[in-house]
């Protein structure tokens, strides 16, 4: 049996600190001119970016724990912490939307003066806060799907403040008061959309499913072209973090020649080819009675 391991976690410390102070300072500021120009855009919106700070600092804080050493007890350290994260961050999110949504339409009906150009401003001040938080995870978008989630939603809230300003200025020439609610509903619907699918991602690595990128037909395909290897079984894939998956099979193989070299090829392929990063490979010498593939009950 052998195994191969390559850690993926980087440190993004500044990035998260600057992120968090960035977010928190414009959280007070649109709630306080959001209150004071009665509009719900901003309060909506507020309440969003409220949810990316702690979006912000649960990630801070998983990406701190996935660092952590693995202990007899811990044997993968702290890696699942990032996936309880994103589980946490987007369960709360929705119940955020629930709230923002059900005011948005009784505002619909009961329409309440919003002052569009005090809107406009503050959201304009969005747009160039969540841009700038969005630029401190460019660099790492690409190596770590964990930074990657953060700068998309970075860039969709920069989105959603300029859905905003279009509120403000509507206000602002056509003084219908009824287009600050509608907003707040596409507001909510766009922020529905991705938190379903950051839902739906995390709890799929909660239950170990094979991650979201990688066909395990496709690794099963490359297993069996490995020079010697005649069967593949009891193959399993999964997220050991946010940023690091996991490969462990049984690969029938008679003839133990270059067993040690082509574990090498093996693991380096697998990182190139699929991004798995813990890998673990037990040979057998003949096909076991005792085999099962994927579908197997257990």
């Amino acid at each position: 049996m052998a195994h191969n391991h390559n850690h993926g976690p980087m440190d993004y410390n500044l990035a998260f600190a600057v992120g968090v102070a960035l977010n928190v300072g414009f959280v007070i500021v649109e709630v306080v001119y959001g209150i004071m120009a009665g509009s719900l855009a901003l309060l909506a919106d507020a309440g969003h970016n409220l949810s990316d700070v702690l979006g912000l600092l649960l990630a801070w804080g998983a990406n701190y724990l996935v660092k952590r050493k693995p202990t007899g007890r811990r044997t993968y350290g702290w890696r699942k912490s990032s996936i309880i994260a994103a589980l946490i961050n987007a369960v709360v999110l929705l119940f955020a939307l629930g709230g923002i949504a059900w005011e948005a339409i009784r505002r619909l009906s009961h329409p309440v003066p919003a002052a569009g150009k005090t809107i406009i401003f503050v959201a304009l001040v969005g747009v160039l806060i969540n841009t700038a938080t969005a630029l401190l995870f460019l660099s790492g978008r690409k190596s770590d799907l964990n930074i990657r989630g953060a700068f998309l939603h970075m860039v969709a809230d920069a989105g959603v403040s300029a859905g905003v300003v279009i509120a403000g200025i509507a206000i602002l020439f056509t003084g219908r008061l009824w287009i600050d609610p509608a907003i707040s509903l596409v507001i909510t619907g766009i922020i529905l959309f991705s938190t379903w699918g950051l839902l739906r991602d995390a709890f799929d690595m909660a239950l170990d499913a094979v991650p979201r990128g990688i066909d395990p037909e496709t690794v099963r395909t490359y297993l069996l072209g490995l020079p010697g290897v005649i069967a593949v079984h009891d193959m399993h894939i999964w997220a050991m973090s946010t940023t690091e998956t996991a490969l462990t099979v049984h690969l029938v193989k008679p003839d133990p020649k270059d067993d040690d070299a082509l574990i090498d090829k093996a693991s380096k392929e697998l990182h190139d080819q699929f991004g798995i990063d813990h890998i673990t490979l037990q040979w057998e010498r003949q096909p076991s009675t005792n085999q099962c593939d994927d579908a197997c009950d257990t």
